[in-house]
C-alpha cells in the first residue's frame, strides 16, 4: 500500500498505510547525532522533552535542512555541536544512517564521530533550549548515568552506545 498524510505540521507528519500508524519528518528533514569524545571523555547533552515531560540525557544532536534547504549533515553536526555544547569540530566524520524507532517513526539518523574539539564557545543550545553540557570520562559512564536516571532523567536510547561493552560483559 501507499502511505497517506493524515496531518502535517511544520516538522512532522502522520502517515497512514493500511492498518500501521507512524510518523515521518516533513519536508525531507534528517537528523544528525554527534558522538563526540575528547581525551577520554565524551560530551553529553541534557534538557526537556516536552513528550517525556521530563529532562532527558541524550548525545548531541540536530536536524538537517531545517534552517538551509540542501545542508550537508556535516555541516549541520558541527554547527549543532557548537550551539549545543560549545565545542567545535576539526573533522566530522560520517558512521552511518540509524533507524531509532522504526515500529513508530520512519526517521532515522546519521551518526557522526567529531574529532578535533575545542572549547568555544558556553554552549546552552538557542534562545528557547535549555541545554546542559556534561563532559563525562568514559569509564565514569555507567555510574553518571545511573546517577542522572536516579535524579529522573530520561535516557535516550542511544546512550546504549556507549553502554554497550559494559552490557555485553
Amino acid at each position: 500500500m501507499t502511505a497517506t498524510t493524515a496531518w502535517q505540521g511544520k516538522f512532522l507528519a502522520v502517515k497512514l498505510d493500511g492498518t500501521w500508524e507512524y510518523v515521518s519528518r516533513a519536508r525531507g528533514i534528517q537528523a544528525a547525532v554527534i558522538l563526540a569524545i575528547d581525551d577520554g571523555h565524551v560530551i553529553l547533552v541534557d534538557q526537556y522533552r516536552v513528550p517525556l515531560g521530563r529532562r532527558c540525557l541524550e548525545l548531541p544532536a540536530g536536524l538537517v535542512g531545517d534552517e538551509t534547504v540542501g545542508e550537508s549533515v556535516e555541516r549541520a553536526a558541527g554547527r549543532e555541536l557548537e550551539e549545543e555544547t560549545g565545542y567545535r569540530a576539526e573533522r566530522i566524520e560520517p558512521i552511518g544512517f540509524f533507524h531509532s524507532s522504526p515500529g513508530m517513526v520512519s526517521e532515522g539518523f546519521t551518526l557522526v564521530r567529531a574529532h578535533g574539539l575545542t572549547k568555544v564557545g558556553p554552549g546552552g543550545g538557542s534562545d528557547d533550549e535549555d541545554i546542559i553540557v556534561h563532559r563525562v570520562a568514559l569509564d565514569a559512564l555507567p555510574d553518571f548515568i545511573a546517577a542522572k536516571r536516579a535524579e529522573g532523567l530520561a535516557m535516550d536510547v542511544k546512550l546504549l552506545l556507549l553502554l554497550g561493552q559494559t552490557l555485553l560483559a
